[in-house]
């Protein structure tokens, strides 16, 4: 099975450095932008099931970016709990190591990593197989592929490839510092 995962565009909260796991703010002009540009990449390819998260900016990004998703909540961000809409800056400063590790935490409100990874893996597990494409967030694109070589937050407008069944990374396509 292979996965390719969209991160949607631009939020205003990424734009403002603030969290925002199931809070769900718009997506930005750039974000916007951002998800249409996706279309491009994937020109041609056949999908056999398009996903995404049921928070807006994932449901936009995937209109923007390919058409009409199939909309799940299992697909949302982490819940960051307490720390939802706080800038990151502040979150930063006590709780850096959750997100340079993204292992082992547990979040006051929110989810524990074990808790975030049952609840994205059980959706990809019940996919038939095939080529599917994803509408997800930066959490869900990390706990899919911190194991296979990616270990790290990717960019908004991103698409990365997984070999589900192999375990293994395909591509990464981050879009370049202008957004494009």
């Amino acid at each position: 099975m292979e996965l390719w995962l969209v991160r949607h565009g631009e939020t205003t909260h990424s734009a403002a450095r603030r969290i925002a796991g199931w809070c769900d703010p718009p997506l930005t002009e750039r974000g916007r932008a951002q998800a249409a540009a996706v279309r491009a990449q994937l020109d041609g390819a056949v999908f056999d099931g398009v996903w995404s998260s049921d928070l807006q900016r994932a449901v936009e990004s995937a209109r923007l970016g390919w058409g009409e998703p199939r909309q799940d909540r299992r697909l949302r961000e982490c819940n960051f709990g307490s720390w939802e809409g706080s800038p990151y800056e502040a979150v930063d400063r006590d709780h850096a190591e959750v997100f340079l590790e993204f292992r082992a935490f547990a979040i006051e409100g929110g989810d524990s990593h074990e808790s975030f990874r049952r609840r994205v893996t059980s959706f990809v597990d019940q996919l038939e197989p095939g080529r599917h494409l994803l509408f997800v967030h930066g959490g869900v694109i990390r706990i899919l592929t911190q194991d296979l070589g990616l270990d790290r937050f990717v960019a908004t407008g991103s698409v990365v490839g997984v070999d589900w069944a192999g375990r293994r990374l395909l591509f990464v396509r981050e879009p370049g510092a202008s957004g494009e």
